[in-house]
């Protein structure tokens, strides 16, 4: 929840506090526009990391928002905390081999926090809340690879940060879950239709958390929730939500560990969801996993980012490749580290 976060950074029984964080692993856009394709590895070659060196990149930045803009075939950055900036209010943009920073004409007020998904149907990048430096935002921004835009919807989602997004392919709008806010944490669920948002009323729902990871999983037409930060602390569940309401995996012990703020995407040349890192009050993870629709797979990579929580990645649909984009990684017992390393994931 907002104002400090109390998280165990190793598992040596020492604490460190940290702002709260991370949004966008909610931003997954590509997975709604981009339909399930020939694995680009052969049998013979699995997925691997692969670091990038882009000639210019972001600052380190602590709960910023990422989504793939399908319209430009670009992965879009937005906002965070910055070590020694305070909050940003920069875009940029991924091109498949550096960044760039954008100056539109009109941005939202410099905040992290915030959740951010592409919207296929109207062709825009959605942004919702996140944390301005003096309060917790609801207000609704969309981006048309030019500039962005504050939507006036006649309903909106309560204030909250740290709430997870994806764009459901099956019923064409964006869908935005929990976070927290004023109440605690919250386990509402809304959708985008591109004017509006409307709370859903589902059956049956995950509890209330922020921090979480979603994706819209292609192969199985279902949003998939993963995780996230809980009264009770990080938690390991796993949710689909079939447009109607949200069914419970059983956990097996082919699971991932609990966590939050980890890494989640789409990963289109694979037909699978892509899970890496993450934090715990067992300390941070360093493990990719996939989800085929059923079950949950670790990998074994050749070469891995290391351990870290707290980034950004998305699916580029250009290069056919997952983007992992930055986080915070143990350095000392009471200190982290601030990244802004580029790796791919193909």
């Amino acid at each position: 929840m907002r104002t400090t976060r109390i998280r165990r950074v190793l598992g040596s029984g020492r604490w460190r506090t940290l702002r709260a964080g991370a949004a966008a692993l909610a931003a997954v856009g590509a997975a709604g526009v981009v339909a399930p394709a020939v694995a680009s590895a052969s049998p013979q070659q699995a997925p691997n990391w692969t670091e990038q060196a882009p000639a210019a990149s972001p600052p380190a930045l602590l709960d910023a928002s990422m989504a793939y803009d399908a319209a430009t075939g670009k992965v879009v950055v937005f906002g965070g905390g910055t070590r020694s900036d305070g909050l940003s209010g920069h875009t940029w943009t991924w091109n498949g081999t550096t960044w760039i920073q954008n100056h539109p004409a009109t941005s939202p007020p410099a905040r992290d926090g915030a959740t951010m998904a592409y919207d296929a149907a109207t062709g825009t990048v959605v942004l919702f809340g996140g944390y301005n430096g003096s309060s917790i935002a609801n207000d609704t921004w969309t981006w048309n690879g030019t500039t962005w835009t504050q939507q006036q919807p006649a309903t909106s989602p309560p204030a909250r940060d740290g709430a997870t997004m994806a764009y459901d392919a099956a019923s064409h709008t964006v869908v935005l879950f929990g976070g927290s806010g004023a109440a605690g944490y919250l386990n509402d669920t809304w959708t985008w239709n591109g004017t509006t948002w409307t709370q859903q009323q589902p059956s049956a729902s995950p509890p209330g958390r922020d921090f979480g990871s979603m994706a819209f999983d292609v192969a199985s037409h279902t949003v998939l929730l993963f995780g996230g930060q809980t009264e009770h602390g990080s938690i390991g569940d796993t949710w689909t939500w079939n447009g109607t309401t949200w069914t419970k995996h059983p956990l097996t012990a082919t699971s991932p560990p609990g966590r939050d703020l980890a890494y989640m995407a789409y990963d289109a040349a694979t037909s699978t969801v892509v899970l890496f890192g993450g934090n715990s009050n067992g300390g941070p993870f360093d493990d990719t996993w996939t989800w085929d629709g059923t079950t949950w797979t670790e990998q074994d990579p050749a070469t891995s980012p290391g351990a870290r929580w707290d980034g950004l990645m998305a699916y580029d649909a250009a290069t056919r490749t997952l983007v992992l984009f930055g986080g915070l990684a143990p350095l000392q017992i009471y200190y982290v580290l601030y990244l802004n390393d580029t790796w791919t994931w193909g």
